[in-house]
């Protein structure tokens, strides 16, 4: 389970918040880190300090440039976040998203990303809209801000206890979806679909967008649909683009 869990850091600027985030991941059995758009050089003399023994993750480490492709073959995706601040989102805290892990998991296919913001400013509107939901570590109201690595320390610990709580045997555990999630990359397949049929049709006009996809994207991200379920509603998109092309 620890395996196909993926910690992503977007536009961090110190080497030393990766290589502390490669240790608080080791130290809890996680190894795939993904960094996106770092504002420094990943792996430098204090990366290697700050990671004890565990630069190999670093070493390993994927680095891409938007946060989209970080998180393709991803089922579910959670922001680490205080609020959304222009739309609420679901949000849970770390031992309600450890407690759902196991059923996350279930299927060999599925992936969770814990997406983690820029030191200075966390995560924008735009990738906070692009997670399933949002994880908030309740820290003290008078002094909430934490250290990078300390957050993700705290998020890997849930997760391990997760794992260290999960069925071993194969009738204990919860049985696998009959069907596999979307990933993140079919979703905004269908996201970008969506948008263009209701401008097609003309429901939406992208000049005055009055948070039309914003709230459409969170209705969708909080259904999960299963891939089959996502293809038929790509299909009645299709029919209604078809239908609208006759219709003109």
């Amino acid at each position: 389970m620890l395996e196909r869990i993926r910690i992503i850091l977007i536009g961090t600027s110190h080497p030393g918040n990766i290589g502390g985030t490669a240790r608080a991941m080791h130290n809890m059995g996680l190894s795939d880190l993904a960094l996106v758009a770092p504002r420094c050089e990943p792996l430098t003399t204090d990366t290697v300090s700050r990671a004890s023994g565990a630069d190999h993750i670093v070493h390993g480490a994927q680095t891409v440039e938007a946060l989209e492709q970080a998180v393709t073959d991803c089922t579910l995706v959670v922001g680490a976040s205080a609020r959304s601040r222009t739309l609420p989102w679901p949000m849970i805290t770390p031992r309600a998203l450890a407690d759902r892990l196991p059923t996350e998991l279930a299927s060999s296919e599925a992936r969770v990303a814990l997406v983690f913001g820029r030191e200075d400013s966390g995560l924008s509107n735009a990738e906070l809209q692009r997670c399933h939901a949002h994880v908030h570590i309740p820290t003290n109201p008078d002094f909430s801000s934490l250290n990078l690595a300390a957050a993700v320390q705290v998020l890997a610990y849930e997760c391990r206890q997760a794992w260290l709580v999960e069925p071993q045997s194969p009738g204990e555990a919860e049985a696998a979806p009959s069907q596999p999630l979307a990933t993140h990359q079919e979703l905004e397949h269908y996201f970008e679909h969506l948008e263009r049929t209701l401008v097609t049709i003309g429901f939406h006009d992208p000049a005055t967008p009055r948070q039309l996809m914003a709230r459409l994207r969170r209705f969708t991200l909080r259904a999960r649909p299963e891939r089959i379920e996502l293809n038929i509603l790509r299909g009645i998109l299709t029919a209604t683009e078809q239908q609208a092309e006759r219709r003109d």
